[in-house]
């Protein structure tokens, strides 16, 4: 694919012009990837607020303290990176995205300023800060669903695609939703966890009804795809993909099953596969494509900054990424097992 594309641009695969883009959108990518997993559970458990007694509301909500500061870092610093790597793009994609993407900001600022307040509120009040977090969990997810319902269709007009968009939506409330409940099961014994899996039963076929509306219609609304999927030896391995994706999502719903009859065994099963279901769909589009921004318009070489600025970008990536990379590693090492609730202290009297 390299030799292709370096024929095509008409430049050697040495030259900056062409391997810096690439650079940057493997960045980018990454950083999707990273926002999407990290702070994912941590949209959907916000989700499951509103259908928790308050004594647990307490509890779920206690359990994301450590990591609220942490997930804001991956959608400010992939808007950065796109911004300032692939200026040329920008327009193009903020105009066909300018209502899902003031949803996205609109549920991340009331998230964060739900969640401070709460905290900080008087306990009369918690609840209702609570809710707010909910709701703007609720607009979060809807609006990744949303974004990835306008992308797939190549951004067209019409109520038909309004309409697909609000569907995938709805579909990724469900998918965070069941992400966020696994990693409830996974970290929570008690209560908790057999409600969590009860959630969880309820969000895992509407999180594979949009898997399977977003694969379908990706395929068959861009023939460039379709053929890029169907031609070719690689088939294979999209149609084992796609049976395996099937099957972990048979299995969540059993093991979810089993946990609320009160079996414990492979309570991280759940929430690993549900992962890696994320990590497919991201590294199905990602493939779908390549070297696309805006499909069949905008290439990554078309949407590029300067050399000269991609330059200066890098340098500032390869100092502040390695710090944000100790960072994020040393808060989300304690993301996976079971909790443990904080002893109180004695008092010595």
């Amino acid at each position: 694919m390299i030799d292709t594309l370096v024929a095509l641009l008409g430049i050697q695969a040495e030259d900056p012009a062409f391997w810096m883009p690439l650079v940057f959108m493997g960045l980018f990518y990454a950083v999707i990837v990273a926002g999407t997993v990290l702070d994912g559970f941590d949209i959907g458990v916000g989700c499951l607020v509103p259908f928790a007694s308050p004594e647990l509301r307490l509890r779920m909500l206690a359990l994301l303290s450590p990591w609220r500061d942490a997930n804001e870092f991956w959608l400010l610093l992939g808007l950065g990176l796109f911004v300032t790597a692939f200026p040329a793009a920008w327009g193009s994609v903020l105009s066909a995205l300018y209502v899902p993407l003031v949803l996205l900001g609109l549920g991340v600022m009331v998230r964060s300023a739900a969640f401070e307040l709460r905290i900080r509120a008087p306990l009369h009040l918690q609840d209702r800060w609570a809710l707010a977090f909910a709701l703007g969990s609720w607009l979060t997810a809807f609006a990744h669903g949303a974004l990835l319902g306008r992308v797939v269709v190549g951004y067209e007009a019409g109520s038909a695609y309004f309409w697909y968009a609000g569907f995938v939506g709805v579909c990724a409330i469900a998918a965070y939703s069941l992400l966020g409940a696994t990693w409830l099961v996974m970290r929570e014994p008690g209560e908790l966890r057999i409600r969590a899996a009860w959630w969880g039963r309820q969000s895992v076929r509407w999180a594979a009804a949009g898997s399977v509306a977003v694969s379908l219609v990706l395929a068959f609304a861009n023939t460039g795809v379709f053929l890029r999927w169907s031609d070719g030896p690689q088939w294979t391995l999209v149609v084992g993909l796609w049976v395996f994706t099937l099957v972990c999502f048979m299995t969540i719903e059993m093991t979810l099953q089993r946990t609320i009859h009160a079996s414990h065994r492979l309570n991280g099963l759940p929430f690993v596969l549900t992962l890696f279901i994320f990590l497919v769909t991201l590294g199905g589009l990602a493939y779908s494509f390549f070297p696309y921004l805006v499909l069949d318009d905008i290439t990554l070489w078309d949407g590029a900054a300067s050399v000269e600025t991609l330059r200066l970008i890098l340098v500032a990536a390869l100092v502040s990424l390695p710090i944000a990379l100790v960072f994020n590693i040393w808060v989300y090492w304690r993301m996976f097992g079971v909790s443990k609730a904080p002893k109180i202290p004695r008092l010595n009297v």
